[in-house]
């Protein structure tokens, strides 16, 4: 008889496209949801290193105040990291979310530490606020 399944597992070998973990949605599907006053909860994060208020100091991080939709390394007077630097573009909402995520796979390079925001609604609500400064 016909086996149910054809072939036989290999030892060390990882089968693609099944089993794995579950495609995370566009960062569009989040923000339709996401909340300013949340995502000011989740800049707590962010503030040992960032400020976001209009005319804020530099710290370890860049001020971000304005900074959705602005280029990418921008703030005049920030010593930014060659993959940063380089890596051009604008932040936009995808840009934002993938570097917020991990900012190493972004810029790889980068002098930037924190791990990432792996959960997307908590990105969504972070740049939500972001983009109220």
């Amino acid at each position: 008889e016909r086996p149910e399944k054809m072939g036989y597992p290999i030892e060390g070998v990882v089968e693609e496209g099944g089993g794995g973990a579950e495609a995370e949605q566009p960062i569009a599907f989040y923000l339709q949801t996401a909340d300013a006053t949340r995502g000011e909860a989740v800049f707590r994060k962010c503030a040992a290193c960032h400020t976001i208020n209009q005319g804020g100091a530099n710290g370890l991080g860049p001020n971000l105040w304005a900074n959705m939709g602005a280029p990418v390394a921008h703030v005049a007077g920030f010593n930014y990291s060659d993959a940063l630097r380089s890596h051009g573009g604008n932040w936009t909402w995808d840009n934002m979310s993938a570097w917020l995520k991990s900012p190493r796979q972004f810029a790889p390079g980068t002098k930037m530490t924190f791990a990432g925001l792996s959960d997307p609604q908590e990105r969504a609500d972070l740049m939500v606020y972001m983009n109220a400064q």
